[in-house]
């Protein structure tokens, strides 16, 4: 039990380890390019949007998009009424990933590690930007067939299988289990896919499993605000409407769980594809539903949030 608790642990910090690789090396690649598409299609929040998905699932991480959005807020490069299109867009970019995890690319991991350590050893930052790109690749996928394979001994453990039945019973615990886990990695993917792995193996049924997806969506608001501090005004408000944007779309969420969960199983046969594209619907609804109202919502949070100031 202590030993597989500890390769579980170690799993864990190998797929954060390999997110951060992965998303390391594209960001270093396409580092100025991406400031360029933020600071410049962003003029209305339809061009936002396009441009928050599409650079989100590029470098794979909506966490390191808020955090430029916030710094060019903060620079004063872009009004804070433009972000809400980024924010929007960062949040269905972001589902990308997950859909990524469910495919099936084992045989693709021992050639992407040989290739990625070969590529890290050049002198030339983009050839070992791609060395991490490929290393990072590797970590992942890796990792999620470990954890995979690991989930089921370890919930078989009493203690951990009535913990387990809570979670399953509990969706306000199951939620409050993925916004404190990803307030404290800062990824909401890297909860999101390890849940994916402990339904692939059966340990934690779909409902909770959602309920801890929406969760990390509200946990990764952290790592936006711990930007914006001592960033200005623009900078706040950009965090504060991330916060807004996501508490209220996991609130409005939280009543329609069992009916999400129907749909996705219309939709996949696996637990952890079912959870992907329930990510997917959530973002995409919740992102659609406030696009039309964007400039209205900037306005709402300039009137509470500047008035407080005030």
């Amino acid at each position: 039990m202590i030993l597989h608790g500890i390769a579980f642990i170690f799993f864990i910090l190998c797929f954060l380890f390999g997110m951060t690789w992965l998303r390391s090396g594209l960001f270093n690649i396409a580092n100025q390019k991406i400031k360029t598409w933020l600071h410049y299609l962003t003029s209305t929040p339809v061009k936002g949007v396009m441009t928050g998905t599409i650079v989100t699932a590029f470098i794979h991480s909506s966490s390191a998009v808020m955090v430029l959005t916030v710094g060019l807020a903060s620079s004063g490069l872009i009004p804070f009424r433009q972000t809400i299109g980024i924010m929007l867009g960062s949040n269905i970019g972001t589902t990308f990933t997950l859909e990524m995890f469910t495919l099936d690319m084992n045989y693709l991991i021992v050639p992407s590690m040989i290739i990625g350590c070969v590529l890290y050893f050049f002198r030339s930052p983009q050839i070992r930007s791609s060395g991490m790109i490929f290393i990072g690749f590797g970590l992942i996928f890796t990792s999620i067939r470990a954890i995979q394979w690991l989930a089921t001994p370890l919930t078989t453990h009493e203690s951990l299988r009535s913990y387990m039945i809570q979670v399953n019973e509990h969706l306000v615990l199951a939620l409050l289990i993925g916004c404190v886990l990803t307030a404290i990695i800062q990824s909401s993917t890297v909860v999101t896919g390890v849940t994916m792995g402990f339904l692939a193996a059966g340990s934690v049924d779909l409902h909770a499993g959602i309920a801890i997806m929406l969760g990390a969506n509200v946990g990764t608001c952290i790592t936006a605000f711990i930007a914006s501090i001592g960033g200005g005004t623009q900078a706040k408000l950009t965090a504060y409407a991330h916060i807004w944007l996501n508490v209220m779309g996991v609130a409005l969420f939280i009543p329609f769980i069992p009916l999400l969960g129907i749909v996705v199983q219309t939709l996949a046969g696996s637990a952890d594809l079912q959870l992907a594209h329930a990510s997917v619907l959530f973002n995409l609804i919740c992102s659609l539903l406030v696009l039309p109202f964007a400039n209205s919502f900037a306005r709402l949070i300039e009137k509470v949030h500047l008035h407080k100031k005030s």
